[in-house]
């Protein structure tokens, strides 16, 4: 779920065009070993010193920033490796592209497009595994069915090692409720880097600044609702209203979403689901039985930033298909 990342850096890197600064992009290319982070993530970094997004969990970057010295001044890429044996707890080498990042501006407004339609895209890095310099290594990005480069001037060699990674869009959380707990709920989602959407009744008298993170504010009432759920889209249904709530299920109802959470105890979401059939008894088993009610994993929260916790973490191992256990019951790898 690295696509909020590239977000980010597209964003730092259209900051820093328009005070005149150079960029260049840290990839991690490859791994040997076991690392905080894995291929794939990257980090933007200015000439000022200024660095978007990480590499590692903070005790790479200074020495990316040195490395990354002579990109800035000769603007050509190299590969640096970074040894953690003897310095990390995770007893990894890190294979790090550094290499200018000067998108054209035609890829920066295809880039964005394919973030709006929510489409997949694809970024291949060429590189050697050795520390060294060379025109031929860079990276490209696929949009739209077209290849883009990240810098104008770069032509894609063949002949390197390759780093290729197919990211899908970022997942979209659908908050449909607008108390107090809605807002923290946003809040921390937005830091996991979601799209998050707020749905409020009119009556509330809110607004989009009531709600830090939020992506899209929505005010409507339940019969007036209408928005299309793609596969990597959640649902958390947290009005407070019965009322409310029942309508929204029963507009819901044929949609697929990756997760649909209900706020509230289990003898409330029993007569939801019991007065729902009653209305609608063509409601299908299968929507019944994916909704997840009281939304949450059992993690003692009392505090509406302690349940908004255990809401992102179910819907976060729902997304991944996993079932939510201690790491210490593990065997083997923690990253699949």
């Amino acid at each position: 779920m690295v696509t909020h990342e590239i977000k980010k850096v597209m964003e730092a890197h259209e900051k820093a065009m328009t005070l005149g600064k150079k960029s260049v992009l840290a990839t991690v290319v490859a791994l040997d070993g076991s690392s905080y982070r894995r291929p794939g993530v990257r980090m933007l970094l200015s000439e000022d010193g200024t660095m978007i997004g990480a590499v590692s969990g903070g005790c790479v970057e200074k020495e990316v920033l040195r490395q990354a010295q002579s990109v800035f001044e000769t603007e050509v890429p190299k590969v640096m490796i970074y040894d953690g044996r003897y310095r990390l707890g995770c007893e990894g080498v890190l294979y790090i592209l550094l290499e200018p990042f000067m998108p054209g501006q035609n890829t920066i407004s295809t880039f964005w497009k394919t973030i709006q339609s929510r489409d997949s895209f694809r970024i291949t890095s060429f590189f050697q595994k050795a520390h060294g310099e060379s025109t031929s290594f860079g990276s490209v990005i696929q949009l739209d069915g077209e290849t883009h480069t990240f810098r104008e001037s770069y032509t894609i060699s063949k002949a390197e090692q390759r780093f290729t990674q197919d990211l899908d869009p970022c997942f979209k959380l659908v908050i449909i409720g607008a108390e107090h707990d809605a807002v923290q709920l946003c809040a921390m989602a937005a830091m996991m880097g979601w799209e998050v959407t707020v749905v409020a009744n009119p009556k509330e008298q809110k607004a989009k600044s009531d709600f830090p993170g939020a992506g899209q504010f929505i005010q409507t009432e339940p019969e007036d609702f209408a928005l299309q759920l793609d596969h990597k889209t959640g649902v958390l249904l947290m009005t407070h209203s019965y009322a409310k709530d029942l309508h929204y299920l029963s507009i819901l109802r044929e949609q697929k979403p990756q997760y649909f959470g209900v706020l509230g105890p289990v003898r409330r979401r029993e007569k939801l689901f019991n007065e729902l059939l009653e209305r609608h008894p063509d409601t299908s088993l299968e929507f019944i039985e994916s909704v997840y009610g009281p939304a949450g994993l059992e993690l003692g929260a009392e505090t509406p930033q302690e349940i908004a916790l255990s809401v992102l973490a179910e819907i976060l191992a729902t997304a991944h298909q996993k079932e939510a256990i201690s790491l210490r019951e593990k065997t083997g790898s923690i990253h699949t």
